[in-house]
Parts: C-alpha cells; sequence; structure tokens
C-alpha cells in the first residue's frame, strides 16, 4: 500500500498556515477606522493628509530624508531612472533573476537591459559579473535584494564609485533588511520598494521611492505628479510627465502597516531561521543559503533553500513540490523561483512596436543573448521556496513541515515511481 499522498496513499494533513488572502494580510479597527477618517475628510486624491503622514512616516522607517509614494513598484524604477537621466544609449545592469519589472522599466525609458548571472551562495546579483559586463555606454546598477538575501552593498557600491555609476536598489522584498546597520533603500542614490497585495507590507497595490537627495526627491515627485513641482512657490525644474500619484485610501492602509511591520519582520525572521536550520539539520539534500554577517537584520518575502537531487536519488524538485502539496491537501505550496529573463514569457523586449526604435537596439536588448548558468540552474532544478505568509503561523505547524519532508525522503521509490508516470 501507497505511503505517500502523490501515489493515493494517506496524506499528513492540512496546515493550519496563513497564506495569501486567507489569514493574510494581518488586519483590525485599525485599518477600518483609517478608511473610514478618509471617506469622511472628503479628501480622497493625492496630497492629502495621509499620504504626507505615510511618506513621513516610511522614510522615517527606512532611514532616508525623502520617500514618494506613487502608484507601483515597477513606477518607482522607471521615474528613479527618468530622475537619474538615464535614457537611450545608456546601459543598466540588472540580475537575470527577478521580477521582470526590474528590466523592463529600464526599456520603458529606451535605455539597454544588460542581464547577468547571480552569486552563487545567495542568489543575488554577483559583483563579479557586474564588474565584467561594464561597458562604456554603462550608466547604472539595479541590485535586487531577493529570495530572502541582501545584495554585497559593499562590492556593489565599489564598483559604482570606481566606474562612476548610479546604484537604484530594488528592494520589493526587503521592507526592513539592514545592511551593516543600513536599511535597504538608503545606499544608493535611490530604493523602489513595492507595496502590491503579495508583498510583506502592503497597500493592494503601491509603491515607495526613497532618497537622500533633495534634488531627486523633488524631481520624482514633479515626475508622479504630472510634471508640476511639489510646491507651487519653488522655482524647482519639471520634466515631461503623468499620472504616477498614489491616493489617501492606500497611505491610510499603508500607515496602519507599517506600524506591524517590525514586529512582523521579527516574527517572521525567527520562524524562518527556525525552518532553515531544521530542514538542513535533518533533511539531506536541503541546505539554506549564506548568511551574510554584514545583513544585520533580514526581512523575508521568500524562504529559499538549494535542494540537491542527487541525495534524493534523481527525484526531481518539481516531484518535490507536487508531492508537499498532496501531503498537505493542497495548503502548502512550495515555490520555484523567477523564470530566468532570458527566457520568460512576461519579459519580451520585442512584443511592443514602442521598443522597436532601431535594429541594433533591438539587438542589444535581444535577452537570448545572455548566458547566465547559475540563473538557469536554480530555476530548474536548486531552488525550493515557502512563501512569507506561513511564518506568521505557529511554530508547530512549521515542525510539522520537517516532518512531512522527512516522511517524502523515507520513501524516496515511491517519489521515483511516480516521476516515472509524468
Amino acid at each position: 500500500m501507497s505511503k505517500l499522498a502523490i501515489m493515493e496513499g494517506t496524506p499528513f494533513g492540512a496546515l493550519d498556515i496563513p497564506v495569501l488572502y486567507k489569514g493574510f494580510p494581518i488586519w483590525g479597527q485599525e485599518e477600518l477606522d483609517a478608511v473610514q477618517d478618509v471617506v469622511r475628510s472628503e479628501y480622497w486624491g493625492t496630497g492629502g493628509p495621509k499620504q504626507v503622514e505615510f511618506e513621513e512616516k516610511f522614510a522615517e522607517f527606512i532611514g532616508a530624508k525623502y520617500a514618494i509614494n506613487v502608484t507601483n513598484g515597477t513606477h518607482t524604477l522607471k521615474l528613479s531612472l527618468e530622475a537619474l537621466g538615464i535614457g537611450p544609449g545608456d546601459e543598466v545592469i540588472v540580475p537575470g533573476s527577478t521580477w521582470q519589472a526590474t528590466a523592463s522599466s529600464v526599456l520603458d525609458v529606451n535605455a539597454i537591459p544588460v542581464l547577468v548571472d547571480v552569486d552563487p551562495n545567495t542568489w543575488c546579483i554577483s559583483p563579479e559579473c557586474i564588474e565584467k559586463a561594464i561597458t562604456s555606454r554603462t550608466k547604472a546598477i539595479i541590485p535586487v535584494h531577493l529570495y530572502g538575501r541582501m545584495c554585497d552593498m559593499d562590492a556593489i557600491l565599489d564598483i559604482a564609485k570606481r566606474y562612476n555609476l548610479v546604484v537604484i536598489e530594488d528592494c520589493a522584498h526587503q521592507h526592513g533588511s539592514e545592511w551593516k546597520g543600513m536599511k535597504a533603500g538608503t545606499m544608493g542614490s535611490t530604493g523602489s520598494f513595492s507595496l502590491q497585495a503579495s508583498k510583506i507590507m502592503q497597500t493592494g497595490e503601491g509603491g515607495m521611492v526613497t532618497t537622500n537627495d533633495e534634488r531627486l526627491y523633488e524631481l520624482i515627485y514633479s515626475l508622479k505628479f504630472c510634471g508640476r513641482p511639489r510646491d507651487a512657490s519653488l522655482d524647482t525644474p519639471t520634466m515631461q510627465s503623468g499620472n504616477f500619484r498614489g491616493n489617501e485610501f492606500a497611505a491610510a492602509i499603508g500607515i496602519c502597516q507599517l506600524a506591524r511591520l517590525e514586529e512582523q519582520n521579527r516574527i517572521r525572521h525567527e520562524n524562518v531561521t527556525f525552518l532553515e536550520d531544521a530542514l538542513q539539520a535533518e533533511i539531506p539534500g536541503l541546505s539554506y543559503l549564506y548568511r551574510d554577517p554584514r545583513v544585520t537584520k533580514q526581512a523575508h518575502y521568500r524562504m529559499s533553500m538549494r535542494y540537491n537531487k542527487e541525495a534524493w536519488d534523481g527525484v526531481h524538485r518539481d516531484t518535490i513540490i507536487k508531492a508537499v502539496a498532496a501531503e498537505t491537501e493542497g495548503v502548502l505550496k512550495l515555490v520555484k523561483p523567477y523564470k530566468p529573463l532570458n527566457d520568460s514569457k512576461l519579459y519580451r523586449p520585442f512584443s511592443k512596436k514602442t521598443h522597436k526604435l532601431s535594429d541594433e537596439y533591438m539587438r542589444l536588448v535581444d535577452p537570448s543573448r545572455f548566458h547566465m548558468p547559475v540563473v538557469e540552474n536554480l530555476f530548474k532544478e536548486e531552488y525550493l521556496g515557502f512563501d512569507h505568509p506561513m511564518f506568521l503561523g505557529k511554530r508547530e505547524e512549521l515542525e510539522k513541515v520537517v516532518d512531512i519532508f522527512k516522511k517524502l525522503y523515507a520513501n524516496i521509490p515511491e517519489l521515483k515511481k511516480y516521476q516515472e508516470t509524468l
């Protein structure tokens, strides 16, 4: 008789864990009262008191002088690039493993995204690969703090200084992480944060740009505000732009969610560390990514483990994902990494006429010209990920996750038999 649920055996049992839209986000009377305050105020658009308060509190939390609330985390990148003068002919170095917006925002200012490989120890952008990719056209680097780790900001900032490049930190997953006591979003010219519904801090949709540069602050505010200056009394140079404004409802929610963030980050980190340690100690073929001692606080959008199929007698990572879902009756759905940008259905430079500037530009932005073996391997075989909501749940439920993997490992022949049917 089969023992594994994936082979019609008895499931381990559903886990009592928060998942997105069921137990997360966490909210309460504070959020309800805040939204009602906005309704009653009759000031629902941009520039209202809630948005001003949200920007000020977010800047204070991050440790930046300024924060600008905009429509989403894609536009935070686009507006940063425009404000920094990045445009046609300029190259911007981005990691090949990231959400497509990191690279597509570069296309949207008619610049050239240059995809590079990631560090095999952290799966964040490789400083060595950055330096090899620099040409006379390179103007910027967008490091993405990803997969529950931070980029090597010492090395990246050193490269940027030596080659006179600007740095835009993509912090979409890292609200509250710190590198040597400096929060993510304060080390580059700008920091880009997403507040989209899946993030560890969210307002449904939204984004925040952080900066310590007053000139950039005024310019980015103008860019989000249809080209108007933030203050009509200021003689602020402006640029052609559109509407990238936030609203009072999202800001009201954001203020409440920000107040919850530090405690949630603490709980998540404790639980992620527990599960990383337990899986590495007790399950062959599972190991956590390098914990850089220079990271003094780590926020977790995902917990990421390295899977070695040889330790599981050739059982593929995707089989493990299906088996875990079956054992938990579909509750625990392990995740894969982002698809490599050189083979992504979402990152498609040739799909829009607006990007067809010239044959030479099309050649330069062709993602297939980039080869990134670490990115490709982690996508195909090595990456095994857990989403963040579960880490706000009970410790005993995380202990069950370890037991589920023990059950799977004890029944490798059944996993292999199932794999043969695929």
